[in-house]
């Protein structure tokens, strides 16, 4: 009988647990304990790994019963008023705020430019989100605010509408667009420039209800 090496032998309980000498009277094998570990480990059901990933799926509204991508059906639900507050920030850094700060930018009135641009991304949200609906926008409001401090620019938006489904996506998406300009027009001062904490803050009606994020 081949006898392991002590160091193999004390490596592998480390791995395994102590070696079963009860049984046999001699010390098992590094590949016995490691078959007996093997066999005790649990093996997860495959059935209840199938059914958690069914009822995952069934949560996600663009997915179908296959798993694929699906524009949802709102033809059911009823119509009623829907609003959406989003917010962001772009991180200038002190050169480029100082310059938006006194218009000096070369291509022009960035905070203008940029508030127009948001109020044409929330309207072309459907286009350039997949599965987003065609929304009849009934107003939206963007609004960019000079933080002196972290030498950013703030970015909040506001879309209405009265449908059947929200307008959450509009929001971000008019943030997202006013966020975008405005690094378009201050990139040729600084490379540094960030995007950030782009976020729903707010929502009101449909079937979820009002919803607020807390600070």
């Amino acid at each position: 009988t081949y006898t392991y090496p002590l160091d193999l032998t004390q490596e592998m309980e480390g791995f395994f647990g102590p070696t079963d000498t009860a049984s046999t009277g001699n010390p098992l094998s590094p590949m016995e304990m490691a078959s007996n570990t093997t066999s005790q480990t649990e093996v997860p059901n495959s059935t209840t790994s199938l059914t958690n990933s069914i009822n995952k799926m069934e949560s996600l509204t663009h997915v179908d019963a296959h798993g694929k991508a699906s524009m949802v059906d709102v033809s059911t639900k009823p119509s009623s008023t829907r609003v959406a507050i989003a917010s962001g920030r772009v991180m200038l850094g002190p050169d480029a705020f100082q310059l938006v700060s006194n218009n000096q930018i070369s291509k022009g009135d960035v905070l203008a430019v940029a508030k127009i641009a948001g109020i044409q991304g929330a309207k072309q949200t459907g286009s350039l989100i997949p599965l987003c609906h065609n929304i009849l926008l009934t107003n939206v409001q963007v609004d960019l605010e000079l933080d002196d401090e972290q030498n950013a620019v703030k970015i909040t938006s506001e879309a209405s509408s009265v449908g059947m489904t929200g307008v959450e996506m509009e929001a971000l998406t008019a943030v997202s667009i006013a966020a975008l300009t405005v690094y378009d027009m201050c990139k040729a001062v600084s490379k540094d420039i960030s995007i950030s904490d782009i976020q729903l803050e707010a929502k009101k009606g449909g079937k979820s209800g009002d919803w607020c994020r807390t600070k």
